[in-house]
């Protein structure tokens, strides 16, 4: 796994993590699986050996696997990430069903809609 981020890289850390340090921790380690699962799935997509392919796939599939841990761990750890995830869950969904996002509202002409005003910006709030 890529060693960036890390802040005991190489060392036994004289204390331990914080529960914010775990979680922010357990949320790299999802993003390094996800990184892992796309790197093996394109190595078996870029080769014609059979059975390179072949490991290269069951592998990718561990990899979901610890990335499911990771978010189950997470969820242990972090109480309100299954109430954000399935608010993203249930946004996917009405996007699915043709249902209009809430930032858009429907406008006078027929078939058309408006968008919310656009939220401040780092830049905006400097005054940039």
């Amino acid at each position: 796994m890529p060693d960036f981020l890390n802040p005991f890289s190489g060392m036994t850390p004289d204390r331990k993590l914080t529960l914010a340090e775990l979680t922010r921790a357990i949320r790299l380690a999802i993003a390094a699986e996800h990184e892992a699962v796309h790197l093996y799935e394109a190595q078996a997509d870029a080769t014609d050996n059979a059975l390179a392919a072949q490991v290269l796939r069951d592998i990718a599939n561990e990899e979901k696997v610890h990335a499911g841990e990771f978010q189950r761990l997470l969820a242990i750890l972090a109480p309100d990430e299954p109430t954000y995830l399935a608010e993203g869950a249930a946004e996917v969904d009405a996007m699915a069903a043709g249902v209009p996002a809430p930032a858009e509202t429907p406008s006078a002409e027929a078939g058309t809609t408006e968008s919310a005003p656009t939220p401040p910006s780092i830049g905006s709030l400097r005054g940039q």
